[in-house]
């Protein structure tokens, strides 16, 4: 079982997806399994959000959640599409559909529960399962996302729902860096990293992974590799390296505090 996770800038252009497509194939040839949690498109997010306050200066949240969450459901049909094209079988899921359960927060959700038995029965059949990042639904019903960088923790709560290993993140940078790689060309690239210290990099300002991911990987004994979608055969930082599983999965780390 394998869970890959493309961010935004992965599928900035729909040709991106057709690129993204030829790197999930090549991983099928080792893997039976294949979970891919997808961002929306780059900065779609952002005029979603722009278009939201064109209308209404303060949207109500629960409708900003209806409306933002278009733009990764835009993404996995997109790249169902790119498969299905070159012959490969893949079923698109939005976070609701997929089985991610979520508090009742609009807009920075937490993750309480994932039951994915939907995505259990399509890779039953050897399909490949896309998931829709940054959403969910509440335990009321409702459609939730789950604030910036809410997809990396769905792909983690993902791979720990259906017991697999590792999540591999495909970014516009080969890795984790002490310093932004795009600012300062002296930038330091750590090839392993233990849990704490990719959540001190992540909380010093480093955005490469969300810290919520990193806390909820490091409760549940799940392997995160960074790779740059531009050099896929690269793997730049493995995070949690020989770690092991816990005995009980546990998503305390995304207990909702709010009211």
């Amino acid at each position: 079982m394998l869970v890959m996770k493309f961010g935004g800038a992965s599928v900035a252009t729909p040709e991106s997806f057709h690129k993204i497509a030829d790197i999930i194939i090549a991983k099928s040839i080792e893997h039976e399994k294949i979970v891919v949690v997808v961002s929306a498109m780059q900065n779609t997010t952002d005029q979603l959000t722009d278009l939201a306050k064109q209308v209404h200066p303060n949207p109500p949240k629960r409708e900003q959640d209806m409306l933002i969450s278009v733009g990764e459901r835009i993404s996995i049909a997109l790249l169902a599409m790119a498969l299905s094209l070159k012959g490969k079988e893949a079923v698109s899921f939005t976070g609701s559909q997929s089985g991610i359960i979520t508090c009742d927060h609009h807009c920075d959700a937490r993750i309480v529960n994932v039951k994915p038995r939907r995505l259990d029965e399509v890779l039953a059949r050897g399909q490949i399962v896309i998931v829709a990042g940054f959403q969910g639904v509440s335990l009321k019903g409702e459609i939730t996302t789950l604030g910036r960088g809410g997809s990396d923790t769905s792909a983690v709560a993902l791979a720990v729902a259906l017991g697999a290993e590792k999540v591999e993140f495909y970014k516009d940078v080969p890795g984790i860096f002490d310093v932004d790689p795009k600012k300062d060309i002296n930038a330091k690239l750590f090839a392993l990293m233990d849990y704490s210290q990719a959540l001190k990099v992540s909380k010093g300002g480093a955005k490469i992974l969300h810290s919520r991911s990193i806390e909820l990987a490091e409760k549940n004994g799940v392997q995160l590799i960074i790779f740059s979608f531009l050099n896929p055969k690269f793997a730049g930082t493995i995070v949690g390296l020989n770690v092991h599983r816990n005995s009980e999965l546990s998503y305390e780390v995304e207990t909702c505090l709010h009211n």
